[in-house]
């Protein structure tokens, strides 16, 4: 590899040697998990760029193959967790662990190439997935937490932080893209189409993290509302009535609109609409 990208990248370098190691380790557990067989191959691939007369690569590249083991192995750790419906002595911890390694790549991306937007050095894609896996995460760990009720009487604040965290990065997940606004001199046929972009709509994923959001806003509302609210901060916490609603709005009219008879139930979100509104 050039010594250039030796020297830009030694942190990485450092990174991927690890998770190779980590990897190996959860091999073990399971040898032939679709997951960990393909970041191991992609670990392959990038310790190859670090041996004496291996071929180089540009640090894109390698941020975004480093970034997709991470996914990789984290989605099978993810899967573990919630097997195991998020065992109450260690999920705190093993949550916050993946979350650190979900944030990782767009911290060396913004670190090692400080000249680039982050979404053009990982791609918008792999952000979106970064941000949408952290909340998804967040949002699993809520609805499960969601049907302790005796945890969450001795826990209101850590469970509403838990959702605040949550929606942040899911709503960061539906901005990574802007809107295509219909005067930008764009031109689409398709008015379905249209429609979509123009309210940030551009897959399956985006209309679940909506409802994602709005289930999470409905459960903070409601220990909001029957709490003492003791939660520190109070001046930055999200309004949670609002969005919820917003984002519901949204997603009722997509599903009831262009995407009628796909699929996507509504009777949730209009319940949760009735609540919040």
């Amino acid at each position: 590899m050039a010594d250039e990208y030796r020297r830009q990248g030694f942190e990485l370098e450092r990174r991927i040697f690890e998770l190779d190691i980590k990897c190996s380790s959860l091999r073990a557990e399971k040898q032939d998990d679709d997951y960990l067989q393909n970041a191991s191959a992609v670990l392959d691939t990038l310790k190859s760029y670090y041996r004496p007369g291996g071929e180089s690569s540009n640090l894109s590249k390698l941020l975004q193959d480093y970034t997709q083991v991470i996914l990789d192995i984290t989605f099978y750790e993810e899967n573990k967790l919630v097997d195991q419906e998020f065992p109450e002595d260690c999920s705190p911890y093993k949550i916050q662990q993946l979350l650190q390694d979900l944030t990782e790549p767009e911290v060396l991306a913004g670190r090692l190439a400080p000249g680039q937007e982050v979404q053009t050095v990982l791609g918008l894609e792999l952000l979106e997935c970064l941000y949408w896996r952290r909340g998804a995460l967040l949002y699993m760990y809520c609805h499960t937490l969601h049907q302790r009720k005796q945890w969450i009487k001795k826990n209101k604040d850590t469970f509403l932080k838990c959702i605040q965290e949550g929606v942040r990065y899911l709503m960061r997940m539906l901005q990574v893209r802007n809107s295509v606004k219909l005067n930008d001199g764009v031109v689409l046929h398709d008015t379905t189409t249209a429609s979509f972009l123009s309210e940030g709509i551009f897959s399956d994923t985006h209309l679940l993290t909506m409802m994602y959001i709005g289930e999470m806003c409905f459960w903070a509302v409601k220990y909001e509302d029957c709490s003492a609210d003791t939660m520190e901060h109070k001046e930055d916490r999200l309004q949670f009535r609002d969005i919820g609603t917003q984002i519901l709005n949204k997603y009722v009219l997509a599903c009831e609109g262009p995407l009628q008879g796909q699929g996507w139930n509504t009777e949730n979100a209009k319940e949760i609409l009735s609540i919040l509104q």
